[in-house]
């Protein structure tokens, strides 16, 4: 019942059907984000496309210009020098056979999740444990790569994977609460950019169709689609 009243007090003065200028929603979701903890800026983008279809996935990697206020831990299958590398660019977990094995046991201590190419047999034998959790490296959003030092200074460095949902929608933590109101609208943008950069051949008609953005504990507010870009 607290969390319910709470949150009507928080939808208070919020138009749930006007659409405001980015900037106002995110005045709007900042001041409302009233619990105990540093609540994280989500945003939800609805694209016009069916990502049933292989040629309508929206998919993607962004580093937000002011990072997004959580720290990642980073994983990291590599060998020999690449191993170091990793070790020495600030990964939280490095390893080969043995951490492939680890995984296999049920042990992932990692959030994100990167791998040299020619450890790409070993970590595919994970594809039903990492793979429903949005963990599986891919070369298409450089987590499969030989540059493993900028993949993981990026993913510590506040760099996003965003990846439609079923539903046709892209959803994001772009910081924290106590970010600026500026820097959260960069974070927006920042976003935005990059998911409009990564608009399918097979997507037809309106692409951006409707934004909105919230915390974590409470209401959205939805945004005009045409002020989160550039």
């Amino acid at each position: 019942m607290a969390i319910g009243k709470r949150l009507n007090k928080a939808r208070e003065g919020v138009d749930r059907e006007k659409l405001y200028p980015l900037a106002d929603a995110i005045k709007m979701v900042k001041e409302r984000a009233k619990a105990k903890f540093d609540e994280t800026i989500e945003v939800a983008i609805n694209l016009g496309v069916d990502p049933r279809h292989a040629d309508q996935m929206v998919r993607g990697v962004v580093t937000l210009p002011n990072g997004t206020g959580r720290t990642l831990r980073v994983g990291v299958f590599a060998r020999g020098a690449k191993a170091d590398e990793a070790k020495a660019a600030g990964a939280d977990v490095v390893g080969a056979e043995d951490l492939v094995e680890k995984v296999q046991n049920g042990t992932i201590d990692f959030d994100r999740c990167i791998a040299t190419p020619d450890m790409m047999p070993l970590v595919g034998r994970l594809g039903k444990v990492l793979g429903p959790r949005g963990l599986m490296p891919n070369p298409k959003i450089g987590t499969v790569t030989m540059d493993v030092t900028g993949a993981v200074k990026g993913a510590k460095g506040g760099s996003v994977e965003f990846r439609v949902e079923k539903a046709g929608i892209v959803q994001a933590g772009v910081g924290k609460a106590s970010f600026s109101e500026d820097k959260l609208v960069e974070n927006v943008k920042a976003l935005a950019d990059a998911v409009a950069k990564a608009k399918p051949a097979g997507s037809k008609g309106t692409y951006i169709q409707r934004v909105a953005v919230s915390s974590t504990m409470g209401p959205g507010v939805k945004v005009e689609p045409g002020t989160i870009l550039g």
